[in-house]
């Protein structure tokens, strides 16, 4: 998360520093990790004033909605997440359409989440495109208007993890990003308390290229909906630094820089000849550089425990420490429920659907001081938060 130029860039620091200090240490001894400090009180917002300094610690973010338990990025994923008591609802990975319309899906290739397969009217527009110096086959929402999406419905993205989720398949379309704006506006109002989203934009390089700048198009729908300032609820992630750095020109919303693999690079410095890495992104140096146009990162979660050989957790690296020291904020990805997902040394039996040890899953990493974290179950999550402050 991060701030526009001028006032928000004089201010950010101190603000940054103030998260920082919140959170820093954690409430008990974890893997050989102690700290000090507490978390702040969810119950009390976490006392830190309005914006981004006013949500609760550890922050709870309903991944895609509430995704463990309906069809990611649909209304009712999204209800649902606020509803078990999110935070933030991450509406939406943001791609567009043919017509230039931003849409809610996890990819631009829409396959594997709705029922196009099904659509004979469609069966030419499969494609095999270079998603990010990938081959990939399907169906892409930049070959479809916005008028053809709408008559396509969303499916469960891993039903093998997830067949309870089937159930939903096809009860709700793909929303705009527009509509997840009037919506949020609506569940304010429904809930009587402000309602956060957290819009990712998905391959914007890809999108640049092809004549659909997302940057530009999300900045206008925030101008127009009245979202576009240092405390508006909505967090603007992207795994590509520079687009970050676009919207930081753009709009005053806080920002995020997402994370993967430490040896991973991300796909704007591969086409822009840029040499480093997440690795090199994530020592101080390019920590620092990074809050001078961001408010946080967004890590993998092994970033902050890496894994050995066996899946199981090790020692707690430096980049809660070092993210902090740099100002920034930390909401790391993904936590769910199921045991493929968890840590080794946190799965229960071998059944790919069933339940692991998700409660001692959350604990490890919230002691590490992460200042919250991406769940596909908002309600394990928040469960596992009043645990953990009131442990």
């Amino acid at each position: 998360m991060g701030t526009q130029e001028s006032d928000e860039q004089t201010g950010g620091t101190g603000r940054r520093a103030l998260l920082g200090a919140a959170v820093l240490g954690a409430g008990g001894a974890v893997l050989g990790l102690s700290g000090t400090a507490r978390a702040a009180d969810p119950r009390h917002g976490g006392g830190r004033g309005s914006g981004v300094e006013g949500l609760p610690v550890p922050t709870v973010i309903g991944h895609r909605g509430a995704s463990g338990h309906r069809p990611e990025h649909t209304f009712g994923a999204y209800e649902l997440a606020l509803d078990m008591g999110a935070d933030i609802v991450e509406a939406g990975d943001l791609v567009p359409t043919k017509d230039g319309h931003l849409v809610c899906r996890h990819e631009p290739e829409i396959g594997g989440t709705t029922d196009v397969a099904d659509h004979p009217e469609f069966a030419d527009r499969k494609r095999t495109k270079l998603l990010d110096g990938i081959s990939t086959t399907g169906w892409f929402t930049e070959d479809f208007t916005l008028a053809e999406l709408k008559t396509l419905r969303a499916t469960e993205r891993i039903p093998a993890n997830r067949p309870h989720n089937t159930l939903y398949d096809g009860r709700w379309e793909i929303p705009t990003f527009e509509e997840v704006l009037r919506w949020q506006n609506e569940q304010t109002r429904k809930r009587g308390k402000q309602v956060w989203i957290y819009p990712e934009l998905k391959h914007p390089t890809y999108f640049r290229k092809l004549g659909l700048g997302t940057e530009e198009r999300l900045a206008r729908l925030l101008r127009k909906y009245g979202k576009d300032r240092k405390n508006s609820p909505v967090i603007i992630q992207s795994f590509e630094p520079t687009s970050i750095q676009r919207m930081n020109r753009l709009v005053g919303n806080p920002l995020a820089v997402l994370l993967s693999g430490a040896k991973s690079r991300p796909w704007d410095f591969v086409e822009n000849g840029d040499p480093r890495t997440t690795a090199d992104l994530i020592t101080p140096e390019g920590l620092k550089e990074i809050a001078s146009y961001a408010q946080g990162i967004g890590p993998t979660l092994d970033l902050i425990i890496p894994k050995d050989s066996a899946g199981r957790l090790t020692e707690p690296t430096t980049l809660v420490r070092d993210a902090h020291r740099a100002g920034l904020i930390l909401h790391p990805y993904t936590m769910r429920n199921e045991n493929p997902f968890l840590p080794a040394d946190f799965r229960k039996g071998s059944d790919p659907d069933a339940y692991g040890d998700v409660f001692g899953a959350f604990r490890a990493y919230f002691a590490t001081g992460i200042d919250g974290v991406f769940t596909d179950h908002p309600d394990t999550g928040v469960l596992a938060r009043e645990d953990f402050v009131n442990s």
